[in-house]
């Protein structure tokens, strides 16, 4: 790796004010600071020359598929959130880039120069090393199918019972992809990080990923969170730096060039526009993750709120929407086709999901599906574990009526019925039964 005069020079000045008799009174303290020190001087190159930068403005956004339902609209204030018309989920088990809910939380980053981009990986490992995308591509790739879903998905119904704070998402803020990119746990290897790995020898115990993306709520700072270093370091977990959705180059809504997606966990996890990891000892000390993405009971406000007394949400809780009909729909009396889609987090299928056109009396159990032509069985060796199920059934609909949704997941956990009860202030994990009111008739509500 070249290294500029400038840069040269910042080594030699911080490598001069090393004690040298260190070399024999402490051995371990000094290789700590030469590695400190490399660290820095990758940093500063790399400060010197940016291959993926964040705008401070909006006026470079990319091009948006023209269905997408705009939630907060990209002008000189606002980053771009949207998701895609509810009928357009089950079209298809994987969901197409252009139909994929948006999240961002500043403008768009832009690649000046692929060829610069880099990811450093630095902190409480053995060699801190700076990767190039040819060093990441030069690893095993993994193909992954996934699920990913914001916390804040059914916001909107949750409003409805108590204001909250937040996006207003209907059920549409989650999207299934075929992810592609290299294992976190094979990258980890190259800075000395063995696989299953819960702690290293000095003291990381959690790989913080920190993107190039500035936002607000970080005081202009970089989007950033964390997870734990046992499951980054575990190939089962099938985290990956993604470089490919779909088969497709990432485009630059979903984190070209390079992203991180963490499967069975909160979207807010998965950091797009990926600039550095750090090895950690404590959970990373973003906004993202300590004063947001916590799961409060209802008698909780802002008044009386205390973010520490709480976890960063990991996994989703089991989840399922009807997608074929709106909140509000005139059907035809008749049979009626009912479908949508189940997913739970952490690796859990779908054991089960249960239609009733009754309001909740009687249940009837919806077919489930995700892959064309093999059988789903909820954790089989066939079935992706990472990801959703679309659910049908057809149910003879002769009067006005409310239909509901719930589904079972493999750990027999299951949606709880109302949404009062899991109401929090912020409106996340809204998992409560899925209902929508249909009116038997020709005439428009």
């Amino acid at each position: 790796m070249g290294c500029n005069k400038r840069g040269r020079n910042v080594f030699i000045i911080l490598f001069d004010a090393i004690n040298l008799s260190s070399i024999n009174q402490n051995t371990e303290l000094f290789i700590q600071k030469l590695q400190f020190l490399f660290a820095l001087l990758l940093f500063r190159q790399r400060a010197e020359m940016p291959g993926l930068t964040a705008p401070s403005d909006y006026s470079k956004e990319p091009p948006r598929h023209p269905c997408l339902k705009i939630n907060s609209k990209a002008s000189l204030l606002e980053p771009f959130n949207a998701e895609p018309p509810r009928s357009a989920l089950t079209c298809s088990y994987v969901t197409p880039s252009d139909f994929f809910y948006k999240r961002n939380h500043g403008p768009i980053p832009i690649v000046e120069d692929i060829e610069r981009y880099s990811v450093m990986i630095s902190g409480l490992v053995e060699k801190p090393k700076q990767l190039f995308m040819k060093d990441i591509r030069m690893l095993p790739k993994y193909n992954v199918t996934a699920t990913l879903q914001c916390a804040g998905n059914r916001r909107t119904a949750m409003s409805k019972t108590r204001p909250v704070k937040g996006v207003g998402w209907d059920v549409s803020a989650i999207g299934n992809a075929v992810w592609g990119g290299a294992k976190l746990s094979d990258v980890l290897e190259l800075v000395g990080i063995p696989k299953l790995t819960s702690n290293t020898q000095f003291g990381g115990k959690h790989v913080e990923f920190v993107s190039v993306d500035k936002c607000k709520e970080e005081k202009g700072g970089p989007y950033k969170a964390s997870i734990p270093l046992s499951q980054a370091t575990n190939p089962e977990a099938d985290v990956l730096l993604a470089y490919e959705m779909n088969g497709e180059t990432l485009n630059r809504d979903h984190g070209y060039p390079l992203r991180v997606v963490v499967p069975g966990v909160i979207g807010a996890r998965s950091v797009k526009w990926l600039e550095d990891i750090n090895i950690i000892e404590e959970e990373c000390q973003g906004f993202f993750m300590q004063k947001d993405y916590k799961m409060f009971p209802p008698s909780v406000d802002w008044d009386n709120i205390n973010w520490s007394t709480r976890r960063p949400q990991m996994d989703f809780p089991v989840q399922c929407a009807i997608c074929s009909l709106e909140d509000v729909s005139t059907i035809k009396p008749g049979k009626v086709k009912i479908s949508g889609y189940a997913a739970s987090g952490g690796g859990r299928g779908i054991e089960r999901v249960d239609v009733s056109v009754d309001g909740g009396k009687t249940w009837i159990e919806a077919s489930r599906c995700q892959k064309s032509g093999v059988q789903y069985i909820a954790d089989g060796f066939n079935s992706d574990k990472w990801a959703w199920v679309l659910f049908e059934v057809t149910a003879d609909i002769r009067q006005s009526t409310e239909i509901v949704a719930k589904a079972i997941d493999s750990a027999a956990n299951i949606q709880p019925e109302k949404v009062e009860d899991i109401w929090n202030l912020r409106g996340i994990l809204n998992t409560s039964w899925h209902r929508v009111k249909v009116q038997a008739g020709h005439s428009n509500l």
